[in-house]
């Protein structure tokens, strides 16, 4: 008899708005990674924006997602989080921006459609502004390589090796 293994199936998903300070950081990281990194694998690096429920069909034939974002924690600006499970509704309840209410209706449709990602994690960074202006406050800009750091320590646990370019 012959076990097949499954193939993973990986997102990585970069949420923000770019012109809107700190809520610019999941994209920011999601183009770093692009950049500096390859996979091996069934891999997809994307800069999800803005686009919510637009998103839905990214998700289909994903079995882990890693959705990287800025989020109301109520602690220092600039603090680092790593939330998966049950912890995610929670955190996407509080919204930072007009996105996130798309990021938590797209997480529960796909739910319903029977898509949902077996394993999601949020990497996030506690926004110090969200006005309309370009740039991460120091805080935030701080903090990038270390959430980069974090995405790459998830696809190692999953066992996909990030090879720099």
């Amino acid at each position: 008899m012959t076990v097949v293994t499954p193939q993973i199936s990986v997102l990585v998903l970069g949420i923000g708005n770019l012109v809107m300070g700190d809520d610019a950081v999941g994209v920011l990281v999601a183009q770093r990674i692009q950049q500096e990194y390859r996979f091996a694998g069934n891999v997809e690096i994307m800069d999800g924006g803005t686009l919510g429920l637009d998103l839905l069909p990214k998700l289909e034939n994903i079995t882990n997602l890693i959705m990287i974002d800025a989020v109301e924690t109520g602690k220092k600006a600039g603090t680092c989080v790593r939330l998966c499970g049950e912890e995610l509704p929670i955190a996407l309840q509080t919204k930072v921006s007009p996105h996130q209410m798309g990021l938590k209706d797209l997480l529960a449709v796909s739910e319903l459609m029977g898509h949902s990602p077996k394993e999601m994690v949020l990497i996030g960074v506690q926004p110090g502004s969200i006005e309309m202006e370009i740039g991460l406050t120091a805080e935030v800009q701080a903090q990038l390589s270390a959430m980069i750091s974090s995405v790459l320590s998830e696809l190692a646990a999953w066992g996909i090796e990030a090879v720099p370019v």
